[in-house]
């Protein structure tokens, strides 16, 4: 049971990886939008929801 488990895990981690890619870049656009209007708030709001999505995609492509 457990390569099977694993099996299906691992498609659902290719599956995420690239929507996570775009989640990233979107957040990174928004980050340098924020930069640009010299927003310290939303800069912060960026860097934590980058860090979150950072985490997610070294656990996934592990």
């Amino acid at each position: 049971m457990k390569p099977i488990n694993q099996t299906l895990s691992r498609k659902d981690a290719e599956r995420r990886i690239p929507i996570l890619r775009k989640e990233i870049d979107a957040e990174l656009a928004a980050l340098h939008q924020a930069m640009i209007r010299q927003d310290p708030g939303a800069i912060n709001l960026c860097k934590e929801k980058l860090e979150i999505l950072r985490r997610e995609m070294i656990l996934l492509e592990i």
